[in-house]
């Protein structure tokens, strides 16, 4: 008898496409591969814009196994489901190009429980342990109600030279399916919620609990709608 097996939902095949592009090209760029270091100079010029703006980009990154049938069992995306998939890989990838020009060490990094890679995780680690930077959480607010996906991408954009001027990675194969998902009917509320969730949970090293940001028991740092940037 044949075990049937899982299905890939559409935002875990755009992560993983997502680290399987990232992982080679960072690796190579570390070690300053003149190939390497060319392509990551193409993308990170679309960094904040649309796909359609930069046709130079169009075969650079291989998005062939998002078309057809999963490995892993499950059906093919659906043309709305392939754009927005193809989307979601273009914003990241040169986000992530951005985000690593002159960097000499791996600014995509896989999150775990001693070192988280999310979104909010990222922002809060640029404020000092238990405060609030007001500047930087304004544009972390600007990024969570972008109108839509470009919006969104230009506004990442900025909270990535603020990371990349840090030296704080980011899980850009996270990050990439979290994008799919804002593009889903009903998915930007979901995402938003796990940013400010990542925001709120993060704790420096030996930072006890009861050092929390003092606006963790405020507003979400997502949904302060008083905020006129946040428009």
């Amino acid at each position: 008898m044949t075990t049937p097996t899982k299905s890939t939902t559409p935002a875990k095949r755009v992560s993983a496409l997502t680290s399987s592009l990232i992982v080679p090209l960072q690796r190579d760029y570390l070690s300053d591969k003149s190939s390497a270091v060319a392509a990551l100079a193409r993308l990170r010029r679309g960094a904040g814009k649309e796909v359609s703006q930069m046709p130079d980009l169009w075969g650079l990154a291989d998005t062939g196994p998002l078309h057809g049938r999963p490995a892993e069992g499950g059906r093919p995306l659906s043309e709305g489901e392939l754009v927005r998939a193809e989307d979601a890989v273009y914003v990241a990838l040169t986000l992530w190009a951005l985000h690593q020009q002159s960097r000499g060490t791996a600014m995509h990094r896989p999150g775990s429980a001693t070192a988280p890679g999310a979104l909010g995780a990222a922002v809060r680690r640029l404020m000092p342990p238990g405060e609030i930077d007001e500047p930087i959480r304004k544009r972390f607010v600007r990024a969570g109600t972008a109108p839509s996906l470009t919006a969104l991408a230009q506004r990442l954009r900025e909270l990535v030279l603020l990371l990349r001027g840090a030296d704080i990675p980011l899980d850009y194969a996270l990050l990439a399916g979290q994008l799919y998902n804002w593009q889903e009917p009903t998915g930007r509320e979901d995402v938003r919620r796990m940013w400010g969730r990542s925001f709120h949970s993060y704790r420096a090293p030996g930072q006890a609990e009861a050092d929390a940001p003092a606006a963790a028991d405020a507003t979400d740092p997502l949904t302060d709608s008083t905020d006129k940037d946040a428009l």
